[in-house]
C-alpha cells in the first residue's frame, strides 16, 4: 500500500490565483520597453476567450456571527463578474471566484470594506511555485535583425514552433512578443529557436506573475528602507512591490518566468551586506488571525473588567459611604460610575456599536445589535435619571453597573469563543507544521561537485534543486532520490507504520521523516504542487464550504434578532402596563424603583440573553473539526455537503479491480490449445499487451519476461527505465495497428497477422470459435475467481492466460461491517459473470452487476437513486470517474488516478477499505453532534428568554439581572463550540465492535 501511494497526486480544488497589481511599480531595466504590448493588436478579440477565472482568498476582520458572514457574502456576490463567493466565519476568510475582465481583486476588497468590515487580499498559497496559465505572453530581445526580411524570418520560425499561438516582432525596438503555452514549450526553447536561426535572443519578461509577502529583519532606520527600496527597484523581473516599514514586511509581485523568488531573497541579503535577513511568510500563517483576535479580545476584556470592578464595588454600602459627598447637585459616586462606565460603553464597547451599524446598514441583524440595544438602554436610562434628579430633585436609581458588567461578560464569552474556535482549525496548523521550515541545498563548487551546503527557507526550493536530507530530518519537498539509501516514515500519507526503503530513483514525499541514512534528493514538486500542500488545500476548501443544513440556521438567524427585539418590547409593555394598572403589588420592586425601571430591566434581560451566535456556530464548527479529524485519519472530505450526504448512505457500490482487490494482478496459469510453444505463445501475447496500460496487460508482460529471463520484470516500479524501443529491440515482437477496445481487450497486427487478446465478447465479435476444451477450462477458472484472457492469432483460437487479483485482506470484514451499519454493498465490474460471482461470494456481497461497461456504472447508480436512496461509489480508476461523479458520495481510493480523485467527494488516502466505514461513521457522528448543537442552541433560547422575561418571577421570585443574562448569552456560544470540539476525541470504529466479535 505504501509504495502505491508514492506517486499520489491530488487535484487542487481551486484554480490558480491571480492578483491585481498594486503598490509601487518596479520597472528597473525595462523602462525602454514599448508601452503598448505588441500582441495587443494581434489577437485583441481572442484574448478575452483565453482569460481564465481568478480565485482569491481575502482575509476579513470584524465578523462576529453568521449574519456578518452572510452580509459579506452578499456584498461580494452583488459585484458584476463574481461567479462564486464563500465566507467562513471561523477562518475569517472569503474565497472568491470572479471574471477578471469584469471585476478586479481591489473591487472585491472595497466591497467588503463598504459593508463595514476590514479586508486584505491574501498572498497566493502557491507562492513558491507558479501555476502556468493556459497561455503566456513573453517578451524577448532579438539582436541581429537588419531589415523586414529578418523580421519575417523570425516571425515565421516562431509561429511554426509547437505551443506558440502567435508571434510579433518589431524591428525598431528589437523586441519580439510571443504568445505560448508553457506546458508545451518554455522560454529557453524559444530563445534557442531564435538563436538557431542566426540571431541573438534574450528573454525579458512574461505576463505571468506571483505575489508573496516577505518578512525583513534588520530594518532599523529610514536609511535601511531606502537601501531596500533601491535594491527592489533594480531587480529585473520584479514588477511591483509595497513596502510596509512599520511591519518590517514587503509585498512583491514578480515574473516567475524571468526571476525566481530565491534570487529576490538573495539579492536583498546581498545588497545589504548581510544586514537584512529575509524570510518568506507562509500563506497559511498569514491567513490565520485567531491568535491576534484572541489577544485583542483579551485586552478589551481586561480593560472592561478593571473599569467595571470599581463600579460594582460602589454598590457595597461600606465602600459607597466614601462617595456620598456632592459635586454640585450630583453625588461623587454617581459621577465616578458615569465616567468609568462611559469609557466602557463607548471605548471598550464601541466595537458593538460599529458592528451593529454595519449589520443594520446592510439590512441584517446580529448579536451586536442586541448587545448595543441592551447596554444602551441601561446606560442612557441611568444618564437620564441623573439629569432628571439634578433638575427636579427626584432621584431615581441608576444602573450603570448593568451596562459595564454586561459588556465585560460578553467580552469574556467572546474571548473564550475565539479560543475555542481557534482549536477547530488545529488540523490545518498541524498539517502545515509537518513541512520543515528549512532545507539543506547542495551547491556545486568550481569543479561541478555538490559539496557546498547551504541552509535555505523551504519555501524557496525550486524544481530541480539538489537537497540533502540527514537522518532524523523531514523531507523538504516531493523529490526523487539520486544518492544514498535509507528508510522513510510515510505514515503521514499512507498510514502504514512500517518504514519504506528508499534507494536510487525512489520517490519521496515532502513532510515525511527520513529515519536512517543520509539522502541526496532532486526536487520534483514544490509549493502547491506537493502532496502535503494539496492535502492542506483540500482540507481548507472543505472547511470553507457550508453544509446544506446550515441554510436553515442562517434563515433562523436572519429573523432571530427582530423577533427578540419584538419580544423585548412586549415584555416591557406587559410589565409596565400591569404595574401602572396595579396588577401586581409594589412590593415586587424596591422603594427606590418604579414600574418603569422594573419593566425595563426585564426587557433588557430578554435582549441580552438571546443568542443567535450559538445557532450560527452549530454547523461550521462541527464541520471544521470533522474535516480536520478526517484528515488525521487519512480521510479527506471535500466539503460540508459531502459530509452531510454521507450520513444517509444506503448503498455503497464497489468497483472490483484495485478496490476490493489489491490491484496487483498476477498470471497463475498459461495454457496453449494449439501446436505453439509456450514461450512463443507468451512472447506473442506480451508483444500485443506491451502497449496497453491495463493492470492485467502489465501482469502478462511481467510474467512473460520472467518466464524468458528469470529476472525482474520491466514494468516493476523500481526497475530501470526502459523505452518502448529498448523492449522491442530486446525480446518483444514488432506490433502494428495497435488499438485498445474498452471493456473487451486489444487488437493488433504481428507478422502481418491479426492478434486478439481479451474476453469472449472480443473473440465472438471477430467470429473466432472457442473450442469446448478451452470453454471448460475457462469456466473452471472463473468459478475460482480468476480471470481468463483469451488469445486468437490469425483468426484461430490459440490459448488462455489465467490472471488472479487477490482480495484485500480487509475486504470481507468491511463488507460485513457495512451490513451491520445498515448499508447495502453492491459490486459493479466489467469482468465476466462467473468471476464476479466468485469474488462477490468470497467477500459476502449478494448484489452483483457484472460485464458493465464504464458508462454503465453510472446507469447502475442512477437506477438505485430512483427511490431517493443515497448512493456512494468507491473506485480508483479513470473508468470509475463517471460513476464517482454520478454518485451522491464519491469515494476515491488514494492510490488511484488524478481524475478519479478529482471526481470524488472523499479521498481515502490510505488505500484501505476500512476508511469507507470511517467516512460513514465520522459523518454520522458529526451530524449527531450538529443536531445536539442545534438542540442546545434552540433549547437555551426557548428556556432562557421566558425566564429573562420574568415568567417565573410571580411564582418563584426568580429574575435574571441584565449582567447575568449577558453572561449566560456569552457562555451559550462557548458551550456550542466546546460541544463541536468533542469531535476531536473521535476514534475510528473497531471492526470487532461493529461485528460484535468478542476477542478472548
Amino acid at each position: 500500500m505504501a509504495s502505491a501511494l508514492r506517486d499520489l497526486q491530488l487535484t487542487a480544488v481551486s484554480g490558480g490565483l491571480r492578483r491585481a497589481t498594486e503598490g509601487i511599480t518596479a520597472r528597473g531595466a525595462t523602462d525602454d520597453l514599448e508601452d503598448v504590448r505588441l500582441l495587443d493588436s494581434y489577437d485583441e478579440e481572442s484574448r478575452g476567450e483565453d482569460e481564465e477565472l481568478r480565485t482569491i482568498q481575502v482575509k476579513v476582520t470584524g465578523m462576529t456571527c453568521s449574519a456578518c458572514s452572510n452580509s459579506v457574502e452578499s456584498a461580494i456576490t452583488a459585484l458584476q463578474g463574481v461567479q462564486a463567493a464563500t465566507v467562513s466565519l471561523l477562518q475569517n476568510k472569503a474565497h472568491v471566484v470572479f471574471d477578471p475582465r469584469l471585476v478586479k481583486a481591489e473591487a472585491v476588497k472595497n466591497a467588503i470594506e463598504d459593508a463595514g468590515f476590514e479586508a486584505e487580499v491574501l498572498p497566493d498559497s502557491n507562492s513558491t511555485s507558479s501555476k502556468p496559465q493556459k497561455t503566456l505572453s513573453g517578451q524577448f530581445r532579438i539582436g541581429g535583425m537588419t531589415c523586414a526580411a529578418c523580421v519575417n524570418s523570425v516571425e515565421g520560425i516562431l509561429r511554426k514552433l509547437p505551443g506558440v499561438e502567435g508571434a510579433v516582432v518589431a524591428l525598431a525596438t528589437s523586441l519580439g512578443e510571443v504568445k505560448y503555452d508553457p506546458s508545451v514549450i518554455n522560454k529557453d526553447e524559444i530563445v534557442s529557436a531564435i538563436e538557431d536561426a542566426g540571431f541573438e535572443a534574450a528573454f525579458l519578461e512574461s505576463s505571468e506573475q506571483n505575489k508573496v509577502l516577505l518578512g525583513i529583519n534588520g530594518l532599523i532606520s529610514e536609511k535601511d528602507l531606502d537601501v531596500l527600496r533601491d535594491t527592489l527597484k533594480n531587480i529585473k523581473g520584479l514588477k511591483q512591490f509595497e513596502l510596509r516599514g512599520t511591519l518590517s514586511e514587503v509585498e512583491v509581485i514578480f515574473d516567475p518566468e524571468a526571476i525566481s523568488l530565491r534570487f529576490i531573497v538573495d539579492a536583498i541579503q546581498r545588497e545589504s551586506n548581510g544586514k537584512f535577513k529575509v524570510n518568506v511568510r507562509n500563506p497559511y500563517t498569514c491567513a490565520s488571525s485567531n491568535n491576534a483576535e484572541a489577544a485583542k479580545m483579551f485586552r478589551l476584556f481586561i480593560t472592561s473588567l478593571l473599569l467595571s470592578i470599581p463600579v460594582f464595588l460602589t454598590r457595597i454600602p461600606f465602600i459607597n459611604s466614601y462617595f456620598m459627598g456632592r459635586l454640585g447637585p450630583f453625588l461623587i459616586g454617581d459621577l465616578l460610575k458615569c465616567l468609568l462606565v462611559s469609557i466602557v460603553q463607548f471605548g471598550v464597547g464601541g466595537r458593538f456599536y460599529v458592528a451593529a451599524y454595519r449589520a443594520l446598514r446592510n439590512g441584517s441583524t446580529n448579536m451586536d445589535v442586541l448587545v448595543a440595544l441592551g447596554t444602551s438602554a441601561s446606560y442612557f436610562y441611568s444618564v437620564c435619571a441623573l439629569l432628571y434628579g439634578a433638575l427636579t430633585g427626584f432621584w431615581s436609581p441608576v444602573y450603570f453597573e448593568t451596562s459595564s458588567m454586561l459588556i465585560t461578560f460578553v467580552l469574556f464569552g467572546k474571548y473564550l469563543e475565539v479560543l475555542a474556535k481557534g482549536k477547530t482549525s488545529d488540523a490545518i496548523k498541524k498539517l502545515v507544521e509537518l513541512a520543515p521550515a528549512t532545507a539543506l541545498l547542495l551547491v556545486k563548487d568550481a569543479e561541478g561537485n555538490h559539496t557546498v551546503e547551504r541552509e535555505i527557507d523551504a519555501l524557496l526550493i525550486q524544481p530541480g534543486d539538489i537537497l540533502k536530507v540527514i537522518p532524523g530530518a523531514k523531507v523538504p519537498s516531493d523529490a526523487i532520490v539520486i544518492w544514498g539509501t535509507s528508510y522513510v516514515d510515510e505514515s503521514m500519507v499512507t498510514g502504514e507504520s512500517v518504514p519504506v526503503p528508499k534507494g536510487l530513483s525512489s520517490s519521496v514525499i515532502g513532510g515525511t521523516m527520513n529515519l536512517h541514512g543520509a539522502l541526496h534528493i532532486q526536487s520534483t514538486k514544490v509549493g502547491s504542487n506537493t502532496v502535503l500542500s494539496q492535502i492542506i488545500s483540500l482540507v481548507e476548501t472543505a472547511q470553507m464550504s457550508k453544509a446544506p443544513i446550515q441554510k436553515y440556521a442562517d434563515y433562523i438567524a436572519s429573523i432571530f434578532v427582530p423577533t427578540v427585539v419584538a419580544l423585548s418590547f412586549l415584555t416591557f409593555l406587559g410589565w409596565f402596563l400591569c404595574g401602572s394598572l396595579g396588577a401586581y403589588p409594589q412590593a415586587w420592586f424596591s422603594d427606590n424603583s418604579n414600574c418603569f425601571v422594573f419593566a425595563l430591566m426585564f426587557s433588557i434581560s430578554v435582549v441580552v440573553i438571546a443568542c443567535p451566535c450559538a445557532l450560527g456556530l452549530a454547523t461550521p464548527t462541527a464541520v471544521m473539526v470533522a474535516t480536520g479529524v478526517g484528515a488525521n485519519h487519512g480521510v479527506l472530505i471535500k466539503g460540508g455537503d459531502a459530509l452531510e450526504r454521507a450520513q444517509s448512505i444506503r448503498y455503497v457500490i464497489f468497483d472490483k479491480t484495485g478496490t476490493l482487490t489489491q490491484g496487483k494482478a498476477s498470471v497463475t496459469t498459461a495454457k496453449v490449445f494449439s501446436g505453439m510453444e509456450l514461450g512463443d505463445f507468451l512472447t506473442l501475447v506480451a508483444s500485443a499487451e506491451a502497449s496497453s496500460e491495463h493492470p492485467l496487460a502489465k501482469a502478462i508482460v511481467d510474467h512473460a519476461y520472467h518466464y524468458h529471463f528469470f529476472d525482474n520484470p520491466p514494468t516493476a516500479k523500481d526497475a530501470g527505465k526502459q523505452s518502448k524501443q529498448d523492449k522491442l529491440s530486446g525480446w518483444l515482437l514488432e506490433v502494428k495497428d495497435f488499438s485498445a477496445i474498452p471493456g473487451r481487450g486489444v487488437h493488433c497486427l504481428i507478422n502481418e497477422k491479426t492478434v486478439l487478446v481479451g474476453n469472449r465478447s472480443l473473440l465472438m465479435e471477430n467470429k473466432v470459435t472457442i473450442p469446448n476444451e478451452a470453454e471448460s477450462f475457462l469456466v473452471s477458472l472463473e468459478l475460482n475467481a480468476k480471470t481468463g484472457i483469451l488469445v486468437a492469432y490469425d483468426g484461430t483460437f490459440i490459448g488462455v492466460i489465467a490472471v488472479a487479483d487477490p482480495l484485500k485482506r480487509e475486504a470481507t470484514v468491511v463488507i460485513e461491517g457495512l451490513k451491520k451499519m445498515g448499508v447495502h454493498p453492491v459490486m459493479v465490474t466489467g469482468d465476466n459473470w462467473r468471476t464476479a460471482q466468485a469474488v462477490a461470494k468470497e467477500v459476502g456481497i449478494e448484489d452483483v452487476r457484472a460485464e458493465v461497461m464504464p458508462a454503465g456504472k453510472a446507469e447502475v447508480i442512477r437506477s438505485l437513486q430512483k427511490d431517493g436512496s443515497v448512493v456512494a461509489m468507491v473506485g480508483d480508476g479513470i473508468n470509475d470517474s463517471p460513476a464517482l461523479a454520478a454518485a451522491d458520495v464519491g469515494m476515491a481510493i488514494g492510490a488511484g488516478t488524478d481524475i478519479a480523485i478529482e471526481a470524488a467527494d472523499y479521498v481515502l488516502m490510505r488505500n484501505s477499505l476500512e476508511d469507507v466505514i470511517t467516512a460513514i461513521d465520522l459523518s454520522r457522528k458529526t451530524f449527531s453532534r450538529i443536531r445536539w448543537n442545534y438542540f442546545f442552541a434552540m433549547a437555551y433560547n426557548l428556556i432562557a428568554i421566558p425566564v429573562a422575561a420574568g415568567v417565573l418571577f410571580p411564582f418563584t421570585g426568580l429574575r435574571l439581572p441584565p449582567w447575568l443574562a449577558g453572561a449566560c448569552m456569552a457562555l451559550s456560544s462557548v458551550s456550542v463550540v466546546c460541544s463541536s470540539l468533542l469531535l476531536r476525541r473521535y476514534r475510528k470504529p473497531r471492526l470487532t465492535t461493529i461485528l460484535e466479535i468478542t476477542v478472548e
